[in-house]
């Protein structure tokens, strides 16, 4: 498994040239048709979403690092989510593979939805989706039946996702507050914009230079 290319701690990896090429390349992986008003709440910031999927569970075939089920049609029954962002060549391919079997209901236009106060206001509230992750993974976890491996990884995506709320995402939207806005790479000196958000009276993005 590829874990990224980034340059530096922080430096945002845009993925969408690499996806637009390989969707060049292999057609019938355009699949994306989702929409940003259906987008799935659990998703994380960036380019990358699940919105109104089909409810196969089969997005964790190719993309287990990338891909996650809810539970909000009951069991064996939820929809496909986004809960890692691809940082390179090989998890974008990943990722655009795995959301094939989504039927329609992936996207990549998160970068004309998402803005800087929205991304603040996602990490402020991110306990939501945790407490509902450690839940579900939980149950699932210990279930039974002809069914219990697909339970079982299942709760390992909810697992995978914890850790990466836990540890790695923090660096990876700070890196997407720069990149959302400045459309461009931080060059050497400039610092990464907090998640925090401004205080009362600040002004600016929260991009500093060092």
């Amino acid at each position: 498994m590829d874990h990224g290319n980034h340059d530096g701690p922080g430096d945002y990896w845009d993925p969408l040239p690499t996806a637009r090429r390989l969707l060049a390349e292999q057609p019938h992986l355009d699949q994306f048709g989702g929409l940003w008003d259906e987008r799935n709440w659990r998703n994380v910031p960036g380019p990358f979403y699940g919105a109104d999927t089909d409810s196969m569970q089969m997005g964790r075939h190719d993309a287990a690092f990338h891909i996650a089920y809810d539970d909000d049609h009951g069991p064996l029954d939820g929809r496909e989510f986004v809960y890692r962002q691809p940082v390179g060549p090989a998890q974008t391919h990943d990722l655009v593979s795995g959301c094939l079997f989504g039927h329609g209901g992936f996207a990549m236009d998160g970068d004309d939805h998402w803005t800087v106060p929205a991304v603040r206001e996602w990490w402020q509230e991110r306990g939501r989706v945790r407490e509902w992750a450690v839940e579900v993974s939980d149950r699932w976890s210990r279930a039974g039946g002809q069914h219990r491996e697909h339970y079982r990884d299942a709760a390992q995506g909810l697992r995978d996702y914890i850790a990466h709320l836990d540890r790695g995402l923090e660096e990876y939207l700070r890196g997407y507050l720069f990149w959302l806005a400045e459309r461009r790479p931080r060059r050497a000196g400039e610092s990464l914009p907090l998640l925090d958000r401004p205080r009362a009276g600040s002004t600016g993005s929260g991009i500093a230079t060092k």
